[in-house]
């Protein structure tokens, strides 16, 4: 019998893009005594013609990594950081008109905050506009995110954050759901509902003939309905939780027509303390165990009517 073989053709270069990821940029701006911190974590990834780069060797149309990171730092410097969003908007419009063979670049931004330390009580110093404001404490609730993509003709911005842990300790339910012989979890009416939101919006601006959304207000407004829509669900399933938190964002923030949440449910079981000949659930509170794995995890897109998704399911490819 003769050897099946696949008929021979040539070998062509598919989708290809390159960049600098992760240049981490610190930018201290000083109102005299009163300081303001801004810290972003800022990977650039270029598309266009680079075929040449992959067959030859050849880099006549390769813009240097380490120049992308360097005009990360000298836009900082020469247009400071009023948001993430337009921070990746200044580079991404950089790189695509300045460079004749990039067509398309991709800005992704994480940002990391800050609040101030204020003085002691104790010793609170002098009061007043003079009064130095340079300390700054790491918070630790969430980060910030932002990815900004331009081809020369639109713009695409899509915003989000990662690592909001939350919880209910009541209000939440479950109970009614399907079950099988492999079934144990006994229904309840009165459970710890917790979870680590990982969410992304995307923006209905993509042209600079329209009116640029307000950056910084649109994100904390944002993480402002998300948490409030968590709070104030009585929940039945935390896809409920979850359909609430985007509904509600898409609601009050006109400027939204996309959201996307992943919601790990955060297990957290009653202690069986009857071995100590004690009654754990009562009507002053009761003890959990939180378990980090195996958990539930939900996900699902909210949309304004009329709009086609287009933040990736899988947020890691984002």
């Amino acid at each position: 019998m003769a050897e099946h073989t696949r008929p021979a053709r040539p070998v062509i270069l598919g989708q290809n893009q390159y960049g600098k990821a992760e240049t981490r940029v610190v930018k201290v701006t000083r109102d005299g005594a009163t300081h303001h911190l801004k810290d972003l974590n800022v990977s650039v990834s270029l598309r266009g013609a680079m075929e040449e780069v992959h067959y030859s060797g050849s880099n006549a149309h390769v813009l240097p990594t380490d120049t992308t990171k360097n005009t990360v730092y000298a836009f900082a410097k020469e247009y400071g950081i009023e948001s993430a969003e337009q921070f990746g908007i200044h580079l991404a419009r950089h790189f695509v008109t300045s460079q004749e063979p990039i067509h398309r670049a991709r800005v992704r931004i994480e940002e990391y905050a800050w609040e101030r330390i204020e003085a002691s009580d104790a010793d609170p110093g002098p009061l007043g506009a003079d009064a130095p404001r340079h300390s700054f404490v790491r918070k630790g609730q969430e980060t910030r995110l932002a990815q900004i993509t331009y081809d020369g003709s639109s713009w695409e911005v899509v915003s989000g954050l990662k690592d909001l842990v939350v919880m209910n300790t009541t209000d939440s339910e479950f109970w009614g759901y399907a079950k099988d012989k492999y079934t144990t979890l006994p229904e309840t009416h009165d459970r710890v509902l917790a979870t680590e939101v990982s969410g992304r919006w995307r923006f209905w601006w993509s042209g600079d003939e329209q009116p640029v959304p307000p950056w910084e207000k649109s994100y904390e407004e944002i993480r402002k309905h998300l948490l409030q829509a968590f709070a104030g669900t009585y929940s039945l399933s935390l896809q409920q939780t979850l359909y609430q938190m985007g509904a509600r964002v898409i609601e009050q923030r006109d400027e939204i027509d996309e959201v996307r949440l992943s919601l790990p449910n955060k297990h957290h079981f009653l202690v069986d303390l009857e071995p100590f000949g004690l009654e754990n659930a009562t009507a002053d509170g009761a003890v959990y165990f939180a378990a980090d794995r195996p958990y539930g995890l939900i996900e699902a897109t909210v949309l304004r009517e009329g709009c086609a998704a287009q933040i990736p399911v899988d947020l890691s490819t984002l």
